[in-house]
């Protein structure tokens, strides 16, 4: 989830739609050119606004695209939406556009072009235009907010910790307040916030940037909005890589996919184990135990302690607390490039004299916007199980499994009390479509688990093949180091191969 809040465009008035479609690179031509769908003006593009953080490589070039608030109306209200680009650097060997989607919900593509696109063009040989987008809600685009209050937005209210005896009863009061202030004061802005507008805010893009068809590359929340994009315009994608990617099942999708957080930390745990008894932390001083196995008990200890007692952090007014331990070591799990600055973290709670350093996205509240955009998103795409469904049984039995996350992942949300306009109806992702699918999944992904990735692939059927990475983390292609997975991933982008069958990449 990204907090850049700044807006991310500085507009030119020099207008130039995307190049005409020339050949692949093995020769056969593709039409890519010739728009579809309704007419949609060429973007106006110019030099973007620099990122907090995130230095932006020379040429990327940022924009705004208008799109309807509701598509219902679309002659009526409009938003807009910061939209980027980075142009091959070898035109010769151009053979159409791709789309990078972040994850999220909450991820700025503006920010994911800026990070990943110099890799990204590399590993593509140059044969495509990359192209991003905030979605609506996110960055540079239109953004809206619901009123939550400041003590309401930090990561672990968000994310409805229970109580440290394991009393939900905030949570449900928070979820409450949350729901009524997003029905009350979020608008119409707020209640668009949907994977469903943001797949067809997509397809005005792929019209205003004159393409036939787009390839797409979603990672976590952004390979289900690819999904869907492409079960709703089969026609009008390209090839389409998945990356980290959750159950697709509509009668769950976020829930099930907040549900299976617990199981999925679980999973991984075991890596930051390993690495934190290895000998090999001694000279770092971040080697936490002798043995792999006392790591969680150590783990668990110092979150139960800090429940009670929080530690003074480097941070005035936001303590470490238990929940903000766990929730660390979620976000840490994601690659294993975060287990030192976690280590160090829990070092620093160990230590009487220690004040530890919050992580960035733990040492204060969420700016309303972006705390009122991802509960939207969650909320708007699905309706979840009611208040009165049985949460405190399923957070007991959730917490006493599975101790690392304390029952978090099975714990109310606004979603519970959300008041809708109309039901949810979420696209259900089919086998029906072209064979154009490349997926690639961490066998111990800690978001997004391999068994909710093998859901999406028994959906797609014969229309995808799935690569998995023998490797924890989340986020594989040109993220977590595999280079087998990569060179999968880049040589269908490239050459549109697919392995025959479902292949496996050893670590």
């Amino acid at each position: 989830m990204t907090t850049w809040t700044r807006k991310a465009l500085l507009l030119t008035v020099s207008a130039a739609a995307a190049a005409a479609g020339t050949l692949t690179a093995v020769g056969a031509p593709v039409a890519h050119s010739r728009p579809a769908g309704p007419a949609t003006p060429p973007i106006a593009w110019g030099p973007c606004a620099p990122i907090p953080g995130t230095p932006v490589p020379a040429g990327q070039q940022c924009a705004t695209l208008r799109v309807p608030l509701d598509y219902r109306a679309p002659g009526g209200r409009t938003v807009d939406l910061a939209v980027t680009r980075l142009r091959t650097d070898r035109p010769e060997a151009r053979r159409g556009t791709l789309l990078v989607l972040a994850g999220g919900p909450g991820g700025s593509g503006v920010q994911r072009l800026a990070q990943k696109g110099e890799a990204l063009r590399a590993a593509t040989e140059g044969a495509y235009d990359l192209v991003s987008l905030d979605p609506r809600g996110v960055g540079g685009s239109t953004r809206a907010g619901c009123g939550i209050p400041e003590a309401d937005r930090h990561l672990v209210t968000l994310r409805a910790y229970p109580a440290a005896d394991g009393s939900i009863t905030e949570n449900i009061a928070r979820a409450r307040r949350t729901a009524e202030a997003c029905a009350r004061d979020g608008g119409p802005v707020v209640r668009s916030f949907s994977t469903r507008n943001q797949a067809r805010d997509i397809d005005r893009l792929r019209a205003a940037l004159g393409e036939r068809k787009l390839s797409v590359w979603g990672h976590s929340y952004g390979s289900y909005a690819a999904a869907v994009y492409a079960q709703e315009h089969p026609d009008r994608v390209d090839r389409l890589v998945l990356d980290s990617v959750g159950d697709p099942d509509p009668a769950r999708v976020e829930y099930g996919w907040m549900t299976n957080v617990s199981s999925a930390v679980a999973l991984r745990f075991p890596d930051f184990a390993a690495w934190a008894a290895d000998p090999a932390r001694e000279a770092e001083g971040l080697r936490l135990a002798r043995r792999a196995e006392d790591v969680q008990p150590l783990f668990l200890d110092l979150a139960r302690e800090l429940d009670h007692a929080p530690k003074e952090s480097a941070t005035p007014g936001v303590p470490l607390t238990g929940n903000r331990l766990r929730q660390a070591l979620q976000s840490a799990l994601n690659s294993d490039t975060a287990f030192a600055p976690l280590a160090r973290l829990i070092r620093s709670a160990q230590d009487p004299a220690g004040r530890p350093v919050l992580p960035p996205e733990l040492a204060g509240a969420l700016p309303d916007e972006d705390a009122s955009l991802t509960m939207a998103v969650v909320c708007n795409d699905v309706r979840w199980p009611g208040p009165d469904s049985g949460y405190a049984r399923r957070v007991a039995a959730d917490r006493a499994r599975y101790q690392l996350t304390a029952g978090m992942p099975a714990n109310m949300s606004p979603c519970a009390f959300w008041k809708y306009d109309e039901e949810p109806r979420p696209t259900r992702i089919t086998d029906e479509g072209p064979s154009n699918v490349l997926m690639i999944q961490s066998l111990r992904d800690p978001a997004t688990p391999l068994a909710g990735a093998r859901k999406m692939r028994a959906a797609l059927g014969e229309r995808a093949r799935m690569v998995t990475v023998g490797q924890g983390g989340h986020g594989m292609y040109l993220g977590n180091g595999n280079a087998c997975g990569d060179r999968a991933v880049s040589d269908f982008l490239v050459t549109g191969k697919r392995p025959g069958r479902d292949t496996h990449c050893p670590n």
